[in-house]
């Protein structure tokens, strides 16, 4: 019986040398790392439930949902409490909830692709994209498209800042189209260029801008949740889950591509499917949650890199892992930016960022020396 000696491809399995040696830097086991998120997450829950210009006490509030059950019983709470967390307090928690989960799992994936750290959605255009179609809807919609909000209404700004986060990331894959494939190093140069010319954008608008436009301008820009209403969030969540659950299959391709594309190849990944599903459901996600909330910064930075510390470099892990952290630390955001100045409210952007850059920075040189 003759017995073929020629090479096989390695599998990407446990077994296999180089699998292991992109695994062999996991710090804590993957499941002890989600569990302890996944519980850092309730308690951000419960600090943040009660926070706000309307305190609402925590111990109130099972007599709250005790009432709104088709069966429950009337126990004398009163009834601003019911106002105040099923229409204002709750929309608010969920929408920082899926802020927070689509944009640390858009991280992880960007850092993934692009096999780097300091990867961030920003990269392929969609936050500067739906910035500047807020822009020009605020401040030249009624010049160029007066009859979009009276067929939209509210959603105008939501749909135009969506479809604008869509089309620059589109844009940005096309450039980055070469000989072979999509060229991972051309899409940065192409997304650094194209987030300029954003930005170039937006500071004409400003220019010319009115006073009102250019307060409604700068607050959509600066991010918050204050805005939450029930069809929004219904919208973001749908959309976000679709995008979670699409990049969580991601997580073995990234895994291989770790190695490199030609040893992904190697491996079977369908290397330029990846990085199409990859851009689709990191352009997706924030697009949604850029369209609600406005810019929310640093989260797709620092989440995944936090957890890629805690649990090592495996995507199945750290996929769920920043989504998890993500949530956490856009409702802690949001909780502290609604009380930290009552009766006004801190942009959650500001906050984010005045946090995020230094906490970033220690993480940097806690790690320094270490390959991350």
């Amino acid at each position: 019986m003759n017995v073929s000696t020629a090479p096989q491809p390695a599998a990407a399995s446990p077994g296999n040398a180089a699998w292991r040696r992109v695994h062999a830097r996991q710090r804590l086991p993957g499941p002890v790392v989600l569990g302890a998120l996944a519980l850092l997450l309730l308690l951000t829950l419960l600090f943040a439930v009660g926070q706000g210009a309307y305190s609402l006490p925590l111990h109130e509030l099972p007599g709250v949902l005790w009432e709104a059950l088709p069966f429950g019983q009337a126990v004398q709470q009163p009834q601003t409490h019911e106002l105040v967390f099923f229409h204002i307090r709750l929309p608010r928690l969920v929408l920082g909830i899926v802020a927070g989960a689509g944009l640390g799992l858009s991280g992880a994936l960007m850092q993934g692709l692009f096999r780097n750290p300091l990867a961030d959605p920003g990269l392929i255009g969609v936050s500067s994209g739906a910035a500047l179609a807020a822009g020009v809807t605020i401040v030249m919609g009624s010049l160029w498209f007066p009859e979009l909000p009276r067929a939209l209404g509210s959603w105008t700004l939501v749909l135009m800042a969506f479809c604008g986060g869509l089309a620059v990331t589109v844009l940005i894959y096309l450039l980055s189209r070469g000989e072979g494939g999509t060229r991972v190093g051309l899409m940065l140069l192409a997304g650094i260029a194209v987030n300029a010319l954003a930005g170039a954008g937006l500071g004409m608008l400003n220019f010319l801008a009115t006073d009102e436009q250019l307060r409604n301008l700068q607050f959509w820009l600066l991010g918050s949740l204050g805005g939450a209403r029930w069809s929004a969030v219904a919208l973001v969540s749908g959309l976000t889950l679709v995008a979670g659950v699409v990049g969580w299959r991601l997580a073995r391709p990234l895994n291989a591509l770790a190695l490199g594309e030609a040893q992904a190849v190697l491996l079977g990944v369908p290397v330029e499917r990846v990085k199409r599903t990859a851009i689709g459901v990191t352009a997706l996600a924030v697009g949604a949650v850029t369209a609600t909330t406005g810019i929310i910064g640093f989260i797709g930075l620092v989440a995944p890199h936090m957890v890629r510390m805690l649990a090592g470099p495996d995507h199945r892990w750290v996929l769920p892992g920043s989504a998890l952290l993500g949530a956490a630390m856009v409702t802690l955001a949001d909780a502290v930016a609604r009380t930290v100045m009552q009766p006004a409210e801190l942009p959650l952007g500001v906050l984010t960022a005045a946090v995020g850059v230094p906490f970033f920075l220690l993480l940097l040189r806690s790690a320094h020396g270490r390959r991350l």
